[in-house]
């Protein structure tokens, strides 16, 4: 099935992934915000809390991923229509430096989009006092599926 392609930028694009962003229930529970949101890239922002910490003070990997993951599956989203959505079919993250700063930003950018599958990547950076250090890289391919009712 050809999927046409999603609107360009526009504030119904931004309303539709901010609406789908808010249910899901794990960004929530991590107290992720969604910050920028156009055609092809997603930002998600995640506070360092005791929360989402190991036992080191790093921001946890698994809460990292959690946060690259979303992001990229965004960034997909935002090429599609509203009729569809994506699920993540495989990544590849590579943790560069502990996830360290007062809160790390994942920023997803679609690399190549397709009928069926779509690549994205997502590198998340920590932000402390004015300073940017890149923490993870990700690689992410997301598979189209009919949205499920």
């Amino acid at each position: 099935m050809e999927y046409p392609p999603a609107p360009p930028d526009d504030l119904a694009l931004a309303e539709r992934i901010r609406r789908s962003f808010e249910r899901q229930g794990l960004m929530a529970h991590l107290a992720a915000r969604l910050t920028h949101v156009s055609a092809g890239h997603v930002r998600i922002e995640l506070t360092r809390r005791p929360e989402v910490t190991q036992q080191h003070g790093h921001v946890h990997g698994g809460a990292v991923a959690a946060v690259a993951d979303s992001a990229g599956g965004y960034a997909a989203l935002t090429l599609l229509p509203d009729h569809v959505e994506v699920l993540t079919t495989g990544y590849s993250i590579e943790f560069l430096a502990p996830a360290r700063g007062h809160h790390l930003e994942a920023v997803a950018t679609v690399l190549k989009h397709g009928r069926t599958l779509t690549v994205c990547r997502v590198d998340v950076y920590g932000h402390d006092d004015g300073h940017l250090r890149l923490v993870a890289a990700a690689q992410q391919t997301l598979m189209t599926a009919p949205l499920a009712r």
